[in-house]
């Protein structure tokens, strides 16, 4: 349908994953896509696997806790396409999980500078660019955990992280709707990514947090999802059929988070 026609979509987290599957997805339709990560070999192939597909696509190195390092990519990307229009601040780690008297202050820091500080800096340096295209979308990925689900043993930097993502949100949603910038979070459930391989868990089972649903969960697919699921989610944020949404978090996990 080519949705998304001479738009331009800065991606971070684009190299795998949720951000990975929405970048194919919006190229798809129409726009070009920067995909900024800090996975150098996996975002150039990111970038060939669009182009092959007959999309346009940028891959820039971009490490979104140093303020240097996203503004540098943002610039690129915008002096490569001559605009922007759309913003995924998806770019994320679980870090570690562990109990709050084992969990260390620079462990905690870690978290917060990547998934919150990450998403402030995002937002920070493309705001301009959004205005000076007459207006645009922001989406932020966050998640269930913090804003539906408490029930993980040992997320509480996560949580945290993800809670205060869509307060953030929310804050700006008010903040650009004069400037025609809408505002958005996807909040995913279960969605199978690699992510969980880069968790490091500590002596969760002590904290004795546990839910158990003996007949399995009758959420839609048990609750479990493919990056595809959010790449539809997160192109329907991006796309003028959201045109009047703002503000909003969009859980994304088949109600699965409703039972917890």
């Amino acid at each position: 349908m080519n949705m998304l026609t001479d738009k331009v979509a800065f991606i971070t987290g684009a190299a795998s994953g949720i951000g990975l599957a929405s970048a194919k997805r919006l190229a798809q339709e129409g726009a070009r896509v920067i995909l900024a990560d800090m996975q150098d070999e996996e975002g150039q192939r990111a970038q060939q696997e669009i182009t092959q597909a007959g999309g346009e696509a940028l891959f820039v190195h971009c490490d979104v806790s140093s303020p240097d390092s996203v503004r540098q990519a943002v610039e690129a990307g915008v002096q490569a396409f001559g605009r922007l229009d759309i913003v995924f601040a998806n770019a994320g780690v679980n870090g570690v999980w562990a109990p709050i008297d084992e969990l260390q202050p620079d462990e905690w820091n870690t978290t917060l500078a990547i998934n919150l500080t990450g998403t402030y800096l995002t937002v920070h340096f493309t705001v301009p660019h959004l205005r000076r295209a007459g207006g645009g979308s922001i989406i932020i990925t966050s998640s269930v955990n913090g804003n539906r689900t408490f029930s993980t043993p040992g997320a509480s930097a996560y949580s945290t992280t993800k809670a205060g993502q869509v307060a953030f949100m929310k804050m700006i949603a008010l903040e650009l709707g004069r400037d025609n910038i809408r505002c958005n979070a996807i909040c995913p459930g279960l969605i199978h990514t690699n992510i969980g391989q880069r968790t490091q868990q500590r002596h969760t089972e002590d904290i004795g947090i546990e839910v158990e649903l003996p007949q399995g969960s009758p959420a839609l697919h048990e609750g479990e999802g493919d990056p595809a699921d959010v790449a539809d989610t997160c192109l329907f944020l991006a796309c003028d059929l959201s045109r009047h949404v703002s503000g909003v978090e969009l859980y994304v996990d088949g109600g699965a988070s409703l039972l917890r």
